[in-house]
């Protein structure tokens, strides 16, 4: 099959597309690699896929109308698998607009070029943070999310909506998905685990907020991708419902799906298990919640294990220790 991955330097669609690299599709993938974060990380994920003769790197923003209708022109893709963004809830506090030209332009191009030039089906990543101020958990994917709390929130409901619009104008099959605190082995350096690690192994003090008396629920990259393996087999159809609760749109193609561990994890155990992987411990500077933060994400996953027979599964704990161990080997901290 050809496929086509948005953000395939990034961390999860780096981890995608080498899945599929592997399984023997063809991968056409596109990344900007901007400096949000340090670039070599993302030019080494991108080492690993460029490695199969059947993978194109197309160096690209998908904000480019022009260079993004050129691949889909020469690729054809029969699926897309859409990752790129900008990302970080904190980053999107101070550089609004970098979210707005690559979460809703972006994705807009990704979403339209889909529909014209035939995709069969279109898979699209979101976040939990989509619910915002929701207080009811889980989190169900009919739930309603009105109350976005960051600009980085409300550019994914906004693609969400686009998404749908089109699914139901022109009918391209397209699965919306949100994830929950994705960690593990090549993740982003910008996000708690990798910074807790990083500042552990370098004797510096880690910023928990919140005094820790948050709830997580953690997703290891290897459920998430082979979570997302299955769902790209699962197209939605009108008016196919899989189980009562079914997020499926009554009126498009359309459906949305949490994947997440369905097990909220307090942050002051999701760090005590860092420090038990590296064998020290960390000066804590015990801080306020951040503007953007919610105090708890939990995610209901009835509906991904209806769809797949899946569910992610792997203890915070065995991951923390994956991640280390990569750690360890690629950067050989003293």
């Amino acid at each position: 099959m050809k496929i086509l991955v948005t953000g395939a330097a990034g961390f999860i669609g780096s981890e995608m597309a080498l899945r599929l690299l592997k399984e023997g599709h063809s991968v056409t993938g596109v990344d900007c690699f901007t400096p949000y974060y340090d670039p070599q990380l993302k030019e080494d994920r991108a080492a690993r896929l460029t490695a199969f003769d059947d993978f194109r790197l197309e160096r690209i923003r998908i904000e480019d109308s022009e260079a993004m209708e050129a691949v889909f022109q020469r690729d054809t893709p029969e699926m897309v698998l859409h990752f790129a963004a900008q990302a970080g809830v904190r980053y999107s506090l101070d550089h609004p607009r970098d979210f707005i030209d690559a979460n809703i332009v972006g994705s807009f191009n990704i979403i339209d070029l889909s529909r014209r030039h035939g995709t069969q089906h279109l898979v699209m990543a979101s976040t939990s943070s989509a619910y915002g101020a929701n207080q009811k958990f889980p989190f169900e994917e009919r739930d309603s999310a009105p109350y976005p709390l960051t600009i980085y929130a409300a550019t994914k409901l906004a693609s969400e909506l686009i998404a749908h619009s089109h699914a139901h104008l022109y009918g391209v099959p397209t699965t919306v998905l949100r994830f929950f605190s994705v960690y593990g082995p090549w993740g982003r350096p910008d996000m708690a685990f990798f910074l807790f690690t990083d500042k552990i192994f370098k004797g510096q003090p880690i910023d928990v907020f919140n005094h820790g008396d948050l709830l997580r629920d953690f997703t290891y990259i290897d459920d998430l991708v082979e979570a997302i393996r299955r769902l790209m087999d699962t197209p939605p159809v009108v008016g196919n419902h899989i189980i009562r609760g079914d997020s499926l749109s009554p009126v498009a193609p359309y459906r949305l799906v949490n994947i997440g561990n369905a097990s909220p994890v307090r942050l002051m155990d999701y760090i005590e298990a860092i420090e038990g992987a590296i064998g020290r411990k960390a000066e804590k500077n015990m801080i306020d919640m951040q503007p953007g933060d919610v105090k708890q994400t939990f995610a209901d996953v009835r509906l991904l294990d209806a769809l797949t027979g899946y569910t992610p599964d792997t203890d915070y704990r065995t991951g923390i220790a994956r991640f280390v161990d990569w750690y360890r080997d690629y950067f050989k901290p003293a």
